[in-house]
């Protein structure tokens, strides 16, 4: 008898054992999603083809397995993606490098992380018949674009480097997706946009439309940049080298494969069109794709070409109060196992 009760009592035992290990093991399945950090990504834009990587791994569940609870937000232009993420609102940004290069110079202390776009995408378009035959043309004319948009930044610079005056234009408030009817109707005689978003203009006015690349006349800064605040990103280095890597396996994933990518885009955000967005992507790609990001980093800082873009932003728009530029980014979140593919360089 005591002997079926000891038998008895050591079969509890290991039946508590065992539930035990069970609850730890639940409990340590549920510590990822528990010790999930949460990070605002703020976008530079509305989503397009461009953002279509961070969607990819979001769906992927790639942020997630890394720690990372990511909330994407749609946004309004580089200018208030910048200030957002200066004033502590959100936790990263995606933004035109200049406009945070100008932003430091007033106290910001922002750091880029990697680069999205290493080519600048920034452009004017206007129409054939509108009596602009070339860009000098422009003076006295209307251009339209969001108050936030990085293109009114980097104005001077385009200005002064095709030589009319800063001023010899009237800015007009046009919100992104009425740039080109505002084209269409007359209400503007030009636009500034981005380069990978020449499809859809060309769809609207085929051969009648006129477009110049900032980049093909010396203009050519590097752009979106992914950016942090500098105390944050000391507090928290684990959390932006997650993040980084992530997105730069993302971004190489779907320039290896795209279409997978795009549909997880169009599945996030409504009224995206297939064709459109996979479009946008391919122009993204030239954007992207250097020397540099090719045989070192994707997303990668080319030193000399930070100077380069350092220069012309402090010759050309002033930087209020001079710092290395140095201070201003870092490459050592980036991992050197995603590169570029060497066909897309541009």
């Amino acid at each position: 008898m005591t002997h079926c009760f000891d038998r008895f009592q050591n079969m509890a035992a290991w039946i508590g054992f065992l539930g035990l290990l069970a609850g730890i093991a639940l409990f340590a399945s549920w510590l990822p999603a528990m010790a999930a950090r949460p990070v605002n990504f703020m976008l530079n834009w509305v989503a397009g083809g461009d953002h279509a990587p961070y969607f990819y791994a979001k769906k992927m569940g790639w942020y997630k397995a890394a720690g990372l609870d990511v909330h994407l937000i749609q946004g309004t232009g580089s200018n208030v993606a910048v200030r957002r993420v200066a004033a502590g609102v959100d936790q990263i940004g995606l933004g035109d490098f200049p406009t945070m290069l100008l932003a430091d110079g007033k106290g910001a202390e922002l750091i880029a992380v990697m680069a999205t776009y290493a080519n600048s995408p920034q452009g004017i378009y206007w129409l054939e018949g509108s009596g602009i035959k070339s860009v000098k043309d422009i003076v006295g004319r209307k251009i339209g674009n969001p108050s936030g948009d990085a293109a009114r930044v980097m104005w001077p610079a385009l200005a002064k480097k095709i030589g009319i005056p800063v001023h010899s234009v009237t800015w007009v408030n046009i919100g992104p997706a009425a740039k080109i009817a505002a084209l269409k109707a007359g209400i503007i005689d030009a636009t500034t946009d981005f380069y990978n978003g020449n499809y859809l203009y060309r769809r609207v006015f085929g051969e009648n439309l006129r477009f110049l690349a900032w980049r093909d006349i010396g203009v050519n800064p590097y752009d979106n940049s992914i950016f942090v605040r500098a105390s944050y990103e000391k507090r928290h280095r684990e959390t932006v080298a997650k993040f980084v890597q992530v997105t730069q396996k993302a971004f190489a994933t779907c320039v290896a494969t795209p279409q997978p990518c795009i549909k997880a885009l169009i599945a996030a955000n409504s009224g995206l069109r297939y064709s459109d967005e996979l479009d946008n992507w391919h122009d993204v790609e030239r954007l992207m794709s250097t020397h540099s990001t090719q045989t070192v980093a994707l997303g990668w800082f080319n030193p000399k070409r930070m100077t380069d873009t350092y220069r012309l932003v402090s010759r050309y728009l002033g930087v209020e109060k001079p710092f290395p530029i140095t201070a201003a980014y870092t490459n050592q979140f980036l991992s050197k196992a995603y590169k570029m593919k060497p066909e897309t360089l541009s």
